[in-house]
């Protein structure tokens, strides 16, 4: 096999999460998830959530601490931002999180919508940052090392 003929694993993983998938419903599978959703509190924060940013969730869920005022955050993989925005809320307008995703489109979606989160939550500035890259690559995105008190994938 040339490497012209070989199958490179992240342009496919771009392509389905990128090109294939248009809504969450589209998922093929549901391997990684539980029966059990979100507490009352999360459940609350997903509904402010803008709707292209939940229908293009892919995730599996999001475990947190109790504790998220305040804090720095990065999400590896963070899509459409979901999680992002969530924790946006949580960190409150002084914390901060940073997503990380490889896929242009789902970097797009998180991106288009920083301002109307920002405004949904009264923040008088964003506290989110999205950035396209290889969670293998961190050290290329130019995140001060040793910045987050938090990481969630």
């Amino acid at each position: 096999m040339t490497n012209s003929s070989k199958i490179n694993i992240k342009d496919q993983v771009q392509e389905y999460y990128g090109k294939i998938l248009t809504h969450s419903n589209d998922l093929k599978t549901n391997a990684c998830c539980t029966s059990e959703g979100p507490n009352k509190k999360i459940k609350k924060i997903i509904s402010d959530i803008h709707e292209e940013v939940n229908n293009r969730y892919y995730g599996c869920g999001l475990i947190l601490p109790q504790v998220l005022e305040g804090m720095k955050i990065l999400d590896l993989g963070s899509g459409s931002g979901r999680d992002v925005y969530v924790l946006s809320k949580l960190v409150g307008e002084k914390g901060y999180v940073a997503g990380v995703d490889m896929t242009e489109e789902q970097l797009n979606i998180a991106k288009s919508y920083v301002d109307y989160h920002t405004k949904k939550y009264g923040y008088s500035k964003p506290n989110v940052e999205f950035k396209k890259g290889y969670i293998e690559f961190l050290d290329e995105l130019g995140f001060e090392e040793n910045s987050f008190d938090i990481i969630v994938s």
